[in-house]
């Protein structure tokens, strides 16, 4: 059997050596003149996941220091441990914060000392929930060795449970992102996407005790609302149906446009919740359903409940 020949691509009539200042002063062209993006033409020292990714080692080490910092602290040690941890992250943060609030159309503005004064108020009152935030993290973890049978110990789900870890940079995003930090909040999603296939937007409000069980390919889109003690199987989809434009046929943003999932509502692998309808409280939405209708509390919704409403009777 003959193999089948691999195409090339045609050869270049002149050495890319060449070529290379055309090239060069072409893509200086566009990106200076006729495809600029920056905003309002200036260059900007804009965030950097590296940099966050070590704010987020440092701030777990502070959140939980045994399990994320280092397993031989002592009762004496643990306190100056937490403080020097504490004190890197948020110094590291306050610089990110700062190229955050340099990035957005509304703080054009301001002047350095101005972006400087917001970025350490944002630092403060961020730093203030941490507190607020590890509780939340402890009702989440509790949450996690009760619905899962597998789960031996907790630190177990700290260590090797990607839910936790998508939850927890959840949680810690979802404050910067309140606070007005939403790229920052974006791209510590989008780390946590990295590392767990576990997509949450940080615009999503998410109760207490939120279990994720596996989640890998979790999708929570941004005006997403879950209740209290929530639980989510891998590859579920919390996701939008349709979406509204402008008469110039932008799409417009905001619109609250994912589902609402009340408290106490399990939601099975697969499945695919779309629009802004509501799941009641006390629901279970079977594994690979696909809904765009609101049902009722106490509901449980099967591929084949849903079949069976869709067939006329007769």
């Amino acid at each position: 059997m003959t193999e089948p020949r691999n195409e090339r691509a045609p050869a270049s009539s002149a050495n890319w050596r060449q070529s290379l200042d055309g090239v060069v002063a072409s893509l200086h062209t566009s990106r200076e003149l006729t495809h600029n993006i920056r905003q309002n033409g200036r260059i900007r020292d804009l965030p950097s996941q590296q940099a966050l990714v070590k704010v987020l080692a440092r701030l777990s080490s502070a959140l939980f220091p045994t399990h994320y910092g280092q397993a031989d602290l002592t009762l004496e040690s643990i306190v100056q441990f937490v403080e020097l941890a504490l004190k890197e992250a948020l110094e590291l943060l306050e610089d990110q914060v700062r190229r955050d609030l340099l990035s957005a159309v509304e703080h054009d503005r301001l002047t350095p000392a101005g972006l400087d004064a917001k970025a350490v108020d944002i630092v403060a009152r961020f730093a203030d929930q941490l507190p607020a935030i590890r509780a939340l993290l402890v009702g989440d973890l509790l949450a996690a060795h009760a619905g899962d049978p597998a789960a031996k110990s907790f630190p177990e789900i700290m260590l090797a449970y990607p839910g936790l870890i998508a939850i927890r940079y959840y949680r810690l995003g979802r404050a910067l992102y309140l606070l007005g930090a939403t790229l920052l909040a974006r791209l510590i999603s989008q780390i946590a996407h990295s590392k767990t296939a576990i997509d949450i937007h940080p615009g999503a409000s998410i109760g207490e005790g939120f279990f994720i069980d596996h989640g890998t390919g979790i999708v929570i889109g941004e005006t997403a609302i879950i209740g209290n003690r929530v639980r989510l199987y891998q590859a579920v989809t919390l996701g939008a149906k349709s979406f509204q434009a402008d008469e110039n046929g932008t799409l417009i943003k905001g619109e609250s446009r994912h589902p609402i999932v009340e408290d106490d509502v399990v939601i099975y692998a697969g499945a695919t919740v779309l629009g802004r309808v509501t799941i009641g409280a006390g629901s279970v939405i079977g594994g690979n359903v696909w809904l765009t209708q609101s049902v009722p509390p106490r509901s449980s919704i099967t591929q084949a409940t849903l079949r069976r409403a869709e067939t006329p009777p007769g």
